[in-house]
């Protein structure tokens, strides 16, 4: 039958054009991180502009490391690609689907119990992502990380974070997909629209109970003690009207010495979050000896400029147009969703000839379907988060605090063995926060006050 072969063809260019465009986008972020690693390997000596501020040991730590690390995402990267598209090829989702409904059978539950399926599929995907994915983050926590200073973990510690890690994951994802299923399954013509509001209502409370529930089950939180940094961090929210509540030092220092800082929470109830790494008198790392000649962390004035760049992204709507615009993508996701969960040809490409699992067109419709939009949007939301650092950046400026974030982005680029030149097109398809001469340069120099 004519219509027959035309519909058989059709679902498989279909699956070979999800292959072709995954392994193009494979080869082109390998050519951009190997136009970057030639820049790690030509570059021995520190650039003349760089003289004021990076010495000779400090570059050749950062420019090992950042060669390490692009070896290794290389290695890890292909491997990803060649286990997906053996999955693919070999037919992984629907075996794992069928296995799905044995186990759920073997409890009594048929066919019709799609949602029990749809969980056990799930929980087992994510399984066997999660032991496959063990080996890369061993070696990158004990290898690499380890081999530059970094890693702080033993690996009891890390193999209890990971379980720790899956075991709470399952507990959220679980009945969030369950729930998913059953709105879309009873929301009718509409489903998209309720869909799309529960997932709204999911993240604004996951973001809420994060650092107060969730997070303090894998990090120590403390409140930050009274005392002068205190005092000024509460002195400058209140100047730009930042309904400040509490601030609390996390003990990341546990895990790695990379540092870190944020806010969180909405409307009337902020909370600022500082690593313990972040802060010079409070980095376990320089109690070993306080003669060394280098600190790891920023002193009080440095602390200040970071805050004042991290507020800035509140005062100037940052994180509301973040939020706006997630909301905006996930809205015409669902749609776009409700208007192709009907095409049987998009099961069939993945060799769900019999049956339409919704879970399953979630994913082939989200993951494999809009793949191409999703990397337009991931550059268009990359340029736009460096247009908003730069406005983080000088927002601190405005406040007189230019001096002093200057001098704390040169100490965390050190610490974080940042390197400070790159390749224009990597950069520009992948650095979310612009390189550090950029940023230096729009802050005026450390005389700008």
């Amino acid at each position: 039958c004519p219509s027959v072969l035309v519909f058989g063809a059709l679902w498989s260019r279909i699956f070979y054009a999800v292959l072709l465009f995954s392994w193009t986008v494979y080869l082109w972020e390998a050519y951009l991180a190997h136009r970057q690693r030639m820049v790690y390997k030509r570059t021995r000596h520190v650039p003349a502009e760089l003289g004021a501020i990076m010495d000779t040991e400090t570059l050749e730590k950062s420019r090992l490391y950042q060669l390490d690390k692009s070896n290794f995402s290389f290695w890890s990267g292909l491997y990803s690609e060649t286990e997906g598209t053996l999955i693919l090829l070999l037919g992984g989702i629907p075996f794992l689907w069928r296995v799905s409904g044995a186990i759920t059978a073997k409890v009594g539950l048929g066919s019709e119990y799609e949602i029990s399926q749809s969980l056990v599929f799930l929980m087992l995907a994510t399984l066997f992502s999660a032991l496959t994915g063990l080996p890369w983050s061993i070696y990158n926590t004990f290898v690499i990380e380890e081999k530059h200073g970094f890693n702080q973990q033993t690996l009891g510690f890390f193999l209890k974070d990971a379980v720790k890690k899956f075991v709470v994951t399952q507990c959220i994802l679980l009945p969030v997909t369950a729930l998913l299923l059953y709105i879309i399954k009873i929301g009718g013509d509409y489903f998209f629209i309720y869909a799309w509001l529960f997932t709204l209502v999911v993240s604004l409370v996951l973001v809420t109970i994060y650092a107060d529930y969730i997070a303090p089950l894998f990090d120590k939180f403390t409140p930050l003690p009274e005392g002068e940094l205190k005092t000024e961090i509460e002195r400058m929210a209140q100047s730009i009207s930042f309904p400040l509540t509490k601030v609390y030092v996390v003990e990341g220092s546990k895990r790695s010495s990379h540092s870190n800082a944020y806010f969180y929470g909405f409307f009337k109830n902020k909370r600022i979050v500082l690593f313990d790494t972040l802060l010079e008198d409070y980095s376990p790392l320089n109690r070993s000896g306080e003669s060394e000649v280098k600190k790891q962390g920023c002193n009080n004035p440095e602390v200040l400029a970071v805050l004042g760049h991290e507020l800035g992204h509140w005062k100037l709507g940052h994180t509301v147009k973040n939020i706006v615009i997630g909301q905006m993508n996930s809205f015409l996701c669902f749609f776009l969703f409700a208007v192709l969960i009907g095409r049987k040809e998009l099961f069939m490409a993945f060799g769900f000839y019999e049956s339409q699992p919704t879970l399953i067109g979630l994913m082939i419709i989200f993951q494999f379907i809009f793949s191409p939009y999703n990397e337009l949007l991931s550059f268009c939301l990359t340029v736009l988060s460096r247009r908003f650092e730069f406005q983080a950046d000088a927002f601190a400026r405005a406040m007189g605090r230019a001096s002093e974030l200057y001098s704390a982005l040169i100490k965390l680029n050190k610490d974080n063995l940042g390197f400070p030149v790159a390749d224009w097109l990597f950069s520009m398809w992948h650095y979310s926060h612009p390189p550090l001469l950029e940023r230096l340069r729009a802050l005026g120099g450390p005389k700008q006050d």
